[in-house]
């Protein structure tokens, strides 16, 4: 696995991470402990260094499962995990004042069996909070050693910079892909001013871009594409037109659309770290071999032929969610 920097943060992880969310939360029931376990000492074993976790996904349990799987390399790995959500439940709403931030690092730590936080980042940015207080709060627990670097995840442009001013920004997280482009028209421009990298979280489209997804497609009723707007068999229908665009593009290839995906990414800019997620081992396997995708200038050619122009259907969140992000 090739190994990329973070921005002028001197944070180097692999090309590639793994987002740990699904093995808890989000996608439909959790994952069995034990087969978790095993994925996550599988990825590193395949050279994957970098793993993504918050104490909202569960709650807690992520930061647990994350904790006793990575404990045997716990000093070859990098652990980014998030603060923001009062009392780590989406439903009540977002808390990043000061002394919530020093509580939950501390009980992150704990979970996490570390006595440090690689990357901290704030989850969402809330109003009620002056990032400046934010990041300095993050200052802080940087110069006691328990964080090492500082994040934020779907800020906006104008937001980073100010939080950047107070400590230095290691990484932004947000979502980035095929069928999200919206960060390239302001955001890309300001973290490669400002020497910050950049986290794409849902680089598959949530799976839709595997080609795995059709407009038929049921998802359990504790599965968050159950209730967004990108995923009614409506706009699913819509957005195959997208898919199979890329699934041609593969096909030339010879290699999966995931592939393609992920490698579209890591070509697009060096300090870009796409975090794909994953519960089964095959799928695992498939996406680090993104790694080793080449696209050539006729390749990026064909993939911008595809997508440019193309109107994705369907919000990405649900309303009361939607207000959350580009802040």
């Amino acid at each position: 696995m090739q190994k990329r920097t973070l921005g002028n943060s001197g944070l180097q992880v692999s090309a590639l991470g793994l987002g740990c969310m699904s093995m808890s939360s989000g996608y439909g029931p959790a994952a069995d402990n034990k087969e978790a376990i095993k994925l996550i000492r599988t990825a590193f074993e395949r050279g994957v260094t970098f793993f993504d976790t918050a104490e909202v996904y569960g709650p807690y349990v992520n930061e647990e499962l994350v904790g006793e799987a990575l404990a045997p390399m716990r000093h070859e790995v990098v652990i980014a995990t998030k603060f923001g959500f009062k009392n780590a439940e989406l439903k009540q709403g977002l808390d990043s004042r000061p002394e919530t931030i020093r509580n939950v690092v501390d009980a992150s730590l704990k979970r996490l069996k570390s006595n440090v936080i690689d990357l901290l980042y704030q989850h969402r940015v809330d109003p009620n909070v002056p990032i400046e207080d934010v990041a300095g709060a993050v200052k802080e627990l940087i110069a006691q050693g328990k964080v090492k670097h500082f994040g934020m995840s779907e800020a906006a442009a104008a937001t980073i910079r100010r939080a950047h001013a107070v400590q230095p920004v290691a990484a932004l997280q947000s979502e980035y892909s095929l069928w999200w482009r919206e960060p390239e028209a302001e955001i890309l421009p300001t973290l490669e001013e400002l020497g910050i990298g950049f986290v794409p979280f849902s680089p598959l489209g949530r799976g839709f871009l595997t080609g795995a997804i059709n407009d038929t497609t049921s998802f359990d009723a504790t599965d968050f594409r159950s209730v967004s707007p990108r995923f009614s068999p409506e706009a699913r229908k819509a957005n195959l037109v997208l898919v199979e665009a890329i699934g041609r593009v593969a096909a030339d290839k010879q290699v999966t659309m995931a592939q393609i995906a992920l490698a579209w990414l890591l070509a697009r800019k060096p300090w870009i770290v796409p975090i794909p997620g994953t519960t089964k081992l095959h799928r695992l396997e498939e996406n680090l071999g993104a790694d080793r995708v080449e696209l050539t200038s006729g390749d990026l050619k064909k993939i911008a032929e595809a997508i440019d122009g193309f109107e994705v259907q369907g919000e990405r969140y649900p309303a009361q969610m939607q207000a959350l992000v580009q802040r």
